[in-house]
């Protein structure tokens, strides 16, 4: 009998103690972050910010995952974080390991699925096998750790411990094959989730013929992310390019956005325009920012040239037919630095031009 009642009390008290952990699970995931997450100091700074983010009407565990998100995964992370709290050596710089960045992406795509979708069919998804395992480049140029500045901003080691031999005879493998599908360069190596901004509104129909005058300009956020800070620098505080072309200043446009894209396709030492993987307009697009031409996430330029361009150009012809690599990658003008002079005389351009 004695032993009967012991089983029961037991299956009691198991029971209690599997509801009342339920229960703490719930309101730490469902509570306010004021008296969940953020009442832990390690999380503070990163909740000021998130307060005052575009997503601040967005829970923390719909993109950060809960302790049950990711199975043993999470649950160790977790339990670690806690030990470490308690423990009294918290980690007042609480990042997201790249992992945890892939995780993530996953997550921006539930909400943001035009723009999942646009940069996965783009320029910029490709994974660690595509750019490090590619013979033509690796036979061209020796993988270097500065590769992991553009190619692997969150990636957790050296380029010794990511591809190996670093020679230009190979062949190549990767140290951990089991990367070879992640990308390289994700969501938040151009967006920082955590960054102030406004959620969207409704405008106000009351008046709708001020809809359009009264609308606040909401151009996208967006920064770069650098694996050796290991902090996102927003567009607005990277340097401005400087640039020049036969020993004259290059002007470059004033679009801050520019300012992520050139720092990784950028010019030698010398800042000289068209050097290393600079594509900084010059010649006829002199001056237009690389968003002029290029989508957002997509990069997509296809289709560009309508945007600004009647169907024939000042000598005549339709621009998107025109020798250039828009319509032939191989074509020696590219589309980046063409001038009028790579095709016509100095004559026809003056009389062109109506000038002596």
């Amino acid at each position: 009998m004695k032993t009967r009642n012991l089983i029961k009390s037991g299956i009691i008290l198991l029971a209690c103690a599997i509801v009342g952990l339920g229960g703490v699970y719930m309101f730490w995931h469902t509570a306010a972050p004021e008296t969940a997450c953020a009442s832990c100091h390690e999380i503070e700074s990163a909740h000021d910010i998130w307060a005052q983010s575009p997503h601040r009407d967005i829970a923390c565990a719909a993109c950060h995952g809960t302790a049950l998100s990711s199975g043993l995964h999470s649950m160790t992370e977790k339990g670690r974080q806690l030990l470490a709290h308690f423990g009294g050596q918290p980690d007042d710089e609480i990042r997201l390991n790249e992992q945890q960045v892939i995780e993530t992406v996953e997550r921006c795509r539930e909400c943001h699925a035009r723009e999942y979708a646009d940069w996965l069919s783009g320029g910029h998804s490709p994974t660690y096998a595509d750019i490090f395992l590619n013979e033509l480049h690796n036979e061209d140029e020796q993988l270097s750790e500065s590769c992991l500045r553009c190619h692997g901003m969150f990636f957790e080691g050296t380029i010794s411990d990511l591809v190996a031999p670093l020679d230009v005879r190979g062949p190549w493998r990767l140290v951990d094959s089991e990367i070879a599908s992640v990308p390289t360069i994700p969501c938040m190596a151009c967006h920082h989730i955590h960054v102030e901004g406004s959620p969207a509104v409704r405008p106000d129909y009351s008046d709708p013929v001020t809809i359009a005058a009264n609308r606040e300009p909401r151009a996208a956020r967006v920064g770069f992310y650098d694996r050796y800070e290991r902090t996102h620098f927003d567009a607005a505080e990277l340097p401005t390019l400087r640039l020049s072309h036969n020993g004259a200043t290059v002007p470059v446009a004033t679009d801050v956005r520019q300012r992520v894209c050139i720092q990784c396709h950028a010019p030698n030492g010398f800042h000289e325009a068209g050097s290393s993987d600079d594509r900084t307009p010059r010649g006829v697009h002199e001056g237009l920012s690389c968003g002029a031409c290029h989508a957002a996430h997509s990069n997509d330029a296809s289709g560009s040239c309508v945007n600004c361009h009647p169907q024939l150009s000042n000598c005549g012809l339709d621009v998107e037919t025109m020798e250039t690599t828009y319509r032939d990658p191989t074509s020696p003008n590219n589309i980046h630095f063409v001038a009028c002079v790579d095709c016509h005389d100095r004559e026809f351009l003056l009389a062109l031009s109506g000038t002596d």
